[in-house]
């Protein structure tokens, strides 16, 4: 079983977010300079682009198809990322996976502006009261509308938001290609400092109770040919260890008795096993 992991250790903070756009927007090129800037890979290896598109198909369209996890670290802060697909046929597992975040970054290209699946999405991950970060990206693209594009993202809030708060969010301009993020679109910047910051201040903590039943919503699945199907989701209540007994609730509200076999957490592009207990 995978699971997105919580700590409440004051001292290490988690950051739970997801990154919403539409197709050809960026998203995982994106991703991809986190990773590398998180010191992922070794200095003399060469990970090449698109990296979290594992999928052949995703290789060849250059677009993202299935939702997965990922997570770096900044600091001592774990940041767990969820790319999700940017095309309107797959908002479907876009609703899922955004049950995992705590907060989204609406990426939007700096020509093409906001589009329909940006609407639509943006729309499900504010009425889940994710906290918005605006990710205005390909700035160094030589016909970037810059102001025009956030005038055009402030105006789609005005017509999705559904909270006053929801219109008081940070922008983050970037460029995923070059690797760097920057305050101030008329500066160049140097690396993805600003993004990694604006996460950690904006996006909040996740908080739950450790006492009580254990609660694990099951956002997708995987399989492994070696230890069978995997269910990726994540903890609201109560503490989860190997070997526990649990009982699995489908939608029709029947009740399946079974066993955690093993746990994993993501860690950059893997999962990672882990022995011990999974603390709220």
């Amino acid at each position: 079983m995978n699971t997105s992991d919580i700590n409440t250790n004051d001292n290490y903070g988690i950051r739970n977010v997801a990154i919403i756009a539409h197709v050809d927007h960026g998203k995982t090129t994106l991703v991809d300079a986190l990773l590398k800037q998180s010191k992922v890979f070794r200095d003399n290896q060469q990970p090449g682009d698109l990296i979290m598109d594992s999928n052949p198909i995703e290789r060849e369209r250059g677009i993202t198809i299935l939702a997965k996890n990922t997570a770096v670290t900044y600091g001592n802060v774990k940041i767990n990322i969820i790319d999700t697909p940017g095309h309107a046929d797959f908002g479907g597992e876009v609703e899922r996976v955004i049950n995992m975040a705590d907060g989204c970054l609406l990426l939007v290209d700096a020509v093409e502006g906001p589009m329909p699946q940006t609407r639509y999405v943006l729309k499900k991950a504010l009425r889940k009261n994710l906290r918005p970060l605006v990710v205005i990206n390909k700035i160094d693209r030589p016909s970037a509308r810059v102001a025009e594009v956030v005038d055009m993202v402030q105006d789609l809030f005005l017509e999705v938001a559904t909270e006053s708060e929801q219109l008081d969010y940070p922008v983050i301009y970037t460029s995923g290609r070059d690797g760097y993020a920057t305050l101030n679109p008329a500066e160049r910047g140097v690396d993805m400092d600003p993004l990694f910051k604006a996460i950690i201040d904006e996006v909040p903590t996740f908080t739950g109770q450790a006492d009580g039943p254990l609660q694990f919503q099951v956002a997708a699945l995987d399989y492994d040919n070696h230890i069978g199907q995997i269910a990726v989701g994540r903890i609201h209540q109560a503490r989860i260890y190997q070997g526990q007994s649990i009982i699995q609730i489908d939608n029709n509200d029947q009740r399946t008795p079974s066993t955690i076999d093993n746990l994993y957490v993501f860690q950059n592009r893997r999962q990672s096993t882990i022995r011990q207990y999974l603390h709220l």
